[in-house]
């Protein structure tokens, strides 16, 4: 399996949004498929439940699939994947995430959280990451704080063997903080930012990360 696993150092760093913007780019070159093996949160619609992530990734893909094939686990509690699971019922482990993360194309997954966020039953993000053995993109809100965070995930992805592609600073304000710097240093490890005013930039920065 190729591809890469997409994770952030928490909840609401602009993971999905960062994700697209990789699918986006890789697609010129290949065709590149989507997964987002499990969502919550996910709106009611008709008796129907509606995807947020999973459909923004969808639409960014160049391969035609069902958002069912791109989600294959889908619930409507705002909490964690793993606590969402067991109060709807349903059965769903490692070797399920495994499974719906399956392509016959070059594939981008996406997780649910961060590394360490519960994923299913005794399932962290990590653990599906291992098991798919991609190499993993980290996204991190670009603030005070972001070089801990930044550290700290870089650890456990390291201590667990997995390959890091690089660090996205995603910068929701403009701010002059050197965090990139000091994430590359500590962190011996490739770190673009993303400000939203050059997204040519971004994009060149993108290619290099993931040569």
């Amino acid at each position: 399996m190729k591809g890469l696993f997409i994770s952030g150092s928490g909840t609401d760093v602009g993971k999905t949004f960062i994700a697209t913007k990789l699918v986006r780019l890789l697609s010129k070159t290949r065709q590149v498929a989507v997964r987002k093996p499990v969502e919550s949160d996910c709106q009611q619609v008709n008796a129907q439940l509606v995807t947020k992530d999973a459909a923004a990734l969808l639409e960014s893909s160049n391969v035609d699939e069902d958002i069912n094939t791109v989600c294959a686990y889908q619930f409507s509690q705002c909490c964690s994947a793993e606590q969402a699971s067991i109060a709807s019922g349903v059965d769903l482990g490692l070797s399920q995430l495994v499974d719906a993360c399956a392509g016959d194309h070059y594939v981008v997954v996406e997780g649910a959280g961060g590394l360490l966020s519960p994923m299913a039953l005794n399932t962290l993000n990590i653990d599906l990451a291992v098991a798919l053995g991609l190499p993993v993109v980290i996204v991190v809100k670009d603030e005070l704080g972001a070089v801990n965070q930044a550290l700290l995930t870089l650890k456990v992805a390291i201590q667990h063997q997995l390959t890091v592609a690089g660090v996205v600073l995603n910068q929701f304000e403009p701010n002059t903080l050197n965090n990139a710097e000091v994430i590359e240093h500590y962190g011996g490890c490739k770190v673009v930012v993303y400000n939203g005013q050059n997204p040519s930039d971004f994009e060149l920065s993108l290619q290099k990360l993931l040569v």
